[in-house]
């Protein structure tokens, strides 16, 4: 999994400040579905008998769904999009919130019914946030563990607080009391943290329940929690391989149950805390009994690590699923055991629903399969059960013997489907197309600058298409991607972001020259950020008369001409024209922009979501100069340094002095022209057929050519030599650019050598 990195730089570091990164998702044409394994699932049920029930869904596409209901179909209702990283686990607490977490290191908070706006976003842990519980009668209260070791207890009335924008502090601080920790120094509101090595006594406050209190956590990570009806009893586990046991009405420890041999993975609570039930990576089912401290029952059952687990309202019985794609149910008095259904992905969590269960896989489909929870007993009366030993190894054995049982479903009653997510791509040498592939197998060529699927292969061989797709051209790397969205996303870092410059005639734009320069990373940004532009300008015009305030003669310019396709930046020092949204994104299937802002920690939103009252405490400064023609950063960067040198034994010489330097995309041909230029300004032409050197005199080419382009300085004569550029002796093309000569010719980190040669006449 990828870790969320802090941009920022730290108190009392004498490094420069390093630039936050901009991130943008391109999202599939249907955004109704996620495209990436589903690690969460969340019921709520409707106490009127004609209204809907819904169904919640956390990704690791970063996104949570709300699927509203019926007999025989479930339609998304809304999509939950702030987190950056994967959501690992959710739950319904309070008065319809609905809480998520996720490996961005933070908790939010939504309202489930709401249209899908974070009301909240909690920070206290040091590293991924892996698993959450609730009390079902104090609603209120919610734990949290994660890899860093840490168990947080949250009270989510409390937490919910509003805090005045005034105020110098993190989007998540109270007046109310702050807890200092050792590792993130980040303050939080009615916090209670749990340690592994010490009892901790928590006072009794009238405001909320609880003193904020700061302590360590495990010693090791944290991957399940639970919590019995009343709140009065929390087990946790993890890679220690026990199960501990907290009273989070005091925060003392009260136990720890041996006899996992592996992470655990699992935990669930009876009503009344007095059983547990664990699953772990060993592959086994424990049943704990609190009052007696000890394990009552081993199941073998899975033969492989157990990743799920749901029991039936009366505790008798357990539906278990995990990495062997099993899903079993288990008579935990009798041991007979029965395998229900068995699919060709991991299963990552359950919920069961009345006589059914939903099953979330690594898969980004959802399925509901039956499972006669009210009474399990009909299920085993179909036949095929087994009695579910007690060592893993004689589960592993039925199975090695070919006594593996025969599922009762074959097919699910219900599939919410989801969309194959990218697991391989390839940026293209052009570096404005990325080649990808799906976990369906399919092959789809992207543009982007526009976020569009410009081609789709069809199933084919990836590496096949990719040398296909080969063309012999160079530009930077002003961008970065990976895929552990399930998407393609887009890193965007200053300055290096803006080292791509391309010709307009590349990019077939009318009304422009076609020599004309386009800054990649600059346009790209002023197409993402088209809606954003808008609403600040709209919200400026309205803004204006009532505070006084007039927009500066520059931004009123850029503002008045934001119809035209061509604008003119008088402020730029060789009045250059500039290209407005050169690259457009779709409206329909808009990227998602991810940035580290500043308050609240990193963000995600969709670009047609943004309201225009974002700013630099939101949007790194660096994106909204260049959004603003305000400046940008590193034109340097997309220069390229070369000399250029008779060939060996050649009668005529360009004169010019030292080291030349030209924008990295200019063509060979150029280069050509150039060379005739300075040739011909003698026109005197030898009797073997060659061009005599420039006169003395003359005047010669500076160090530098100007703004980077090669001017003529005089009209060309009627007879052209034929002129011929090499480097390491081998004749370019004409539409080469230097920086293709270098990279596949040159290959050298020194100053590019070009040479020049004259042919006999035409």
């Amino acid at each position: 999994m990828h870790r969320v990195g802090s941009a920022g730089n730290t108190s009392g570091s004498s490094r420069p400040r390093k630039e936050k990164r901009l991130t943008y998702v391109l999202n599939n044409a249907d955004d109704s579905k996620h495209c990436a394994g589903v690690n969460c699932l969340t019921l709520l049920k409707s106490p009127v008998p004609d209204v809907s029930d819904y169904l919640f869904t956390g990704s690791r596409d970063g996104t949570l769904k709300r699927w509203e209901l019926a007999e025989d179909a479930a339609t998304c209702s809304a999509t939950f999009e702030s987190h950056v990283d994967w959501v690992n686990d959710a739950l319904l607490a309070g008065n319809n919130t609905l809480v998520s977490c996720s490996s961005d290191t933070t908790l939010k908070t939504w309202n489930c019914l709401s249209d899908g706006i974070c009301t909240r976003t909690l920070h206290q842990h040091s590293d991924y946030v892996t698993c959450l519980a609730a009390a079902e009668k104090n609603s209120n209260v919610i734990a949290s563990g994660g890899l860093g070791g840490e168990v947080f207890l949250w009270d989510l009335e409390a937490a919910l607080v509003p805090v005045s924008k005034s105020t110098d502090v993190k989007e998540d601080d109270s007046p109310n009391g702050i807890i200092a920790s050792s590792n993130s120094g980040l303050p939080i509101t009615s916090l209670r943290s749990i340690s592994s090595s010490s009892n901790i006594s928590l006072h009794t406050t009238q405001s909320h329940g609880y003193s904020p209190v700061a302590a360590k956590g495990h010693k090791e990570s944290v991957y399940a929690l639970a919590m019995n009806d009343s709140g009065t009893l929390l087990v946790s586990g993890g890679t220690e391989k026990v199960v501990r046991v907290w009273d989070p009405r005091t925060g003392s420890k009260t136990m720890k149950l041996r006899g996992h041999t592996d992470n655990i993975r699992a935990l669930l609570l009876d009503s009344t805390g007095r059983y547990c039930l664990s699953g772990s990576s060993d592959s086994m089912i424990r049943l704990w009994d609190l009052n007696q401290q000890r394990c009552v029952h081993s199941y073998a059952v899975h033969t492989d690590s157990v990743w799920a687990l749901a029991s039936t309202p009366t505790f008798s019985h357990v539906y278990s699923g995990g990495r062997d794609s099993s899903l079993y149910v288990t008579d935990l008095a009798t041991r007979e055991s029965l395998l229900l259904c068995t699919k060709e992905h991991p299963i990552s969590q359950l919920a069961l629903h009345d006589d059914s269960i939903w099953v979330a896989t690594t898969d980004s489909s959802v399925h509901k399969w039956p499972a006669e929870g009210r009474n399990p007993q009909k299920v085993f009366q179909k036949g095929g059960s087994f009695l579910a030993g007690n060592l893993s190894f004689s589960r592993a054995r039925a199975c090695l013997e070919g006594s593996s049982p025969a599922p009762v479903y074959q097919e699910p009653s219900l599939t919410i489907p989801g969309i194959p997510g990218i697991v391989q791509h390839e940026i293209l040498n052009n570096r404005r197309q990325v080649l990808t592939k799906d976990t369906a197998g399919s092959v789809k060529l992207w543009d982007i600058t526009k976020g569009v699927v410009t081609e789709d292969y069809g199933e084919v061989s990836f590496e096949e298409k990719k040398e296909k797709l080969f063309e012999m051209v160079s530009f930077p790397a002003w961008f970065t991607t990976d895929t552990r969205l399930g998407s393609l996303s887009i890193h965007l870092d200053t300055p290096q972001c803006f080292s791509a410059e391309i010709y307009s005639v590349d990019l077939n734009i009318a009304g422009l020259a076609e020599d004309h320069k386009i800054c990649l990373a600059e346009e790209t940004l002023k197409g993402l950020f088209v809606h954003w532009l808008a609403k600040r300008r709209t919200k400026s015009v309205f803004q204006a008369p009532a505070n006084g305030d007039v927009p500066s003669g520059k931004e009123t310019s850029i503002r008045s001409h934001s119809h035209s396709r061509i604008e003119v930046d008088d402020n730029a020092e060789n009045h250059s024209t500039v290209v407005r949204h050169a690259f457009e994104f779709s409206t329909v299937s808009p990227p998602s922009i991810i940035t580290e802002g500043s308050h609240g920690g990193p963000w995600r939103k969709k670009i047609t979501a943004l309201d225009g009252t974002e700013d630099e405490k939101d949007i790194p400064r660096w994106c909204i100069d260049c959004v603003l023609d305000k400046g940008v950063p590193g034109k340097d960067i997309t220069k390229c340094s070369f000399y250029l040198h008779p060939c060996e034994g050649a009668t005529v010489q360009v004169l010019t002095q030292g080291k030349l330097s030209a924008p990295r995309i200019l063509r060979i041909h150029k280069v050509i022209n150039y060379v005739i230029e300075k040739i011909v300004l003698t026109d005197a032409r030898n009797s073997d057929g060659t061009f005599s050197p420039g006169l003395t005199g003359q005047s010669q080419l500076s160090t530098t050519v100007g703004d980077g382009t090669f001017r003529l300085g005089s009209k060309p004569q009627k007879l052209k030599p034929i002129i011929e550029i090499l480097c390491n002796n081998q004749v370019l093309t004409p539409e080469m650019s230097l920086a293709t000569v270098r990279a596949y010719i040159w290959k050298k980190t020194d100053d590019l050598v070009l040479s020049y040669r004259v042919l006999p006449g035409r």
